[in-house]
């Protein structure tokens, strides 16, 4: 895992994961979050609760793009669909923007379930010494 300080941050850059949720895994979030079925998102029993498909986002952030040490300013999504149980779900994180002189990072995000764009949306990140890392192209 890369940490924010150790390594250089440039337009287009990006990350993804993929992961396909169980039953057991939407059940361990409605069991930690109390939410027992308030259907937040698209979707209805067999799909995928939305903050679970906002987790997959936020990982991205915080760990692999731009990383650990980032802050979270701003961070806007749109459902657009749902994601079933059991199919594979593929987050992403590209950077769109810099801002080195305010130490800002904008980054576009989406999930995407069978070929569909489930879940769009834009994040605004502080990085520490985002000036010192810039490569400019």
């Amino acid at each position: 895992m890369r940490g924010a300080d150790t390594f250089p941050i440039r337009v287009g850059d990006a990350a993804l994961q993929t992961k396909a949720f169980t039953a057991e895994d939407v059940a361990e979030y409605r069991d930690l979050s109390g939410d027992a079925g308030l259907r937040f998102g698209p979707g209805g029993a067999e799909a995928v609760p939305g903050p679970l498909l906002a987790g997959m986002i936020s990982d991205l952030l915080g760990t692999t793009l731009p990383g650990l040490g980032t802050m979270w300013m701003k961070q806007t999504l749109v459902y657009l669909g749902s994601a079933a149980l059991g199919a594979t779900v593929t987050a992403a994180v590209r950077v769109t923007r810099l801002r080195p002189d305010k130490g800002l990072v904008d980054l576009e995000a989406t999930c995407r379930c069978g070929g569909e764009d489930v879940v769009t949306g834009r994040a605004l990140v502080m990085v520490p010494n985002l000036a010192d890392r810039t490569v400019q192209e």
